[in-house]
């Protein structure tokens, strides 16, 4: 079954079950317009989906890891996400600004796009589903310590939780907290320890990850 818009069929891409939306339609004829003009081609639109299916959280693992042994990176991280990340080899591209906020004993954040799915791809992987959802995106704004109970992380009420939200220029990474039993361990084994719902903000880090 195809679907048809403007005289032309599109039918649904590999893997798709059910009808196009209209979104998903207009994706389609105009992919399909460019690569007719010559803009790009069918190659090209594949490979560019393989990278984006290849982006893992690592990259922010090693940013979070080398934040907590250096104090002087940590600083321009802060004062500049984007280009700090950069200075470690990670290609942030010109489509947003990347803010680092950190997590203290007082103070916990966490991430949330209210609008659509905003969020650094680039530094820590495709987004979860989850982030992703209306259920996440409007209750981690009204109500995010019941959303992180959830999640398995109970904050004490001394602790404030600061919800960032994501826009399309501005994106936020959490710099979670150095664990406890972490301070001998190297940059390699401290990456190890941080996940993509850390740098989220849903989760924090554990020194028996390693240790186990």
């Amino acid at each position: 079954m195809s679907d048809s818009h403007n005289g032309h069929d599109h039918a649904p891409p590999p893997g798709h079950d059910g009808p196009l939306t209209h979104y998903q339609i207009r994706e389609i004829a105009v992919r399909e317009l460019l690569i007719e003009k010559g803009v790009f081609t069918a190659d090209d639109v594949r490979r560019e989906v393989e990278k984006m299916d290849q982006r893992t959280p690592a990259k922010g693992a090693v940013v979070v890891a080398r934040a907590w042994t250096d104090p002087a990176y940590k600083e321009r991280l802060f004062a500049n996400g984007t280009a700090a990340c950069e200075e470690m080899g990670i290609a942030m591209g010109r489509t947003y600004f990347l803010i680092a906020v950190e997590n203290t004993e007082t103070v916990h954040n966490v991430i949330v796009c209210t609008l659509c799915s905003c969020y650094p791809r680039n530094l820590i992987g495709l987004p979860p589903d989850w982030y992703k959802s209306r259920a996440y995106r409007s209750r981690a704004v009204r109500e995010p310590r019941a959303v992180l109970v959830e999640f398995g992380l109970e904050l004490p009420e001394s602790v404030t939780i600061r919800v960032h939200d994501s826009t399309a220029d501005m994106r936020y990474m959490v710099l979670p907290r150095r664990p406890e039993g972490a301070e001998n361990l190297g940059e390699e084994e401290l990456a190890a320890l941080v996940t993509r719902d850390c740098m989220i903000g849903v989760a924090v880090p554990r020194a028996e990850a390693v240790a186990s």
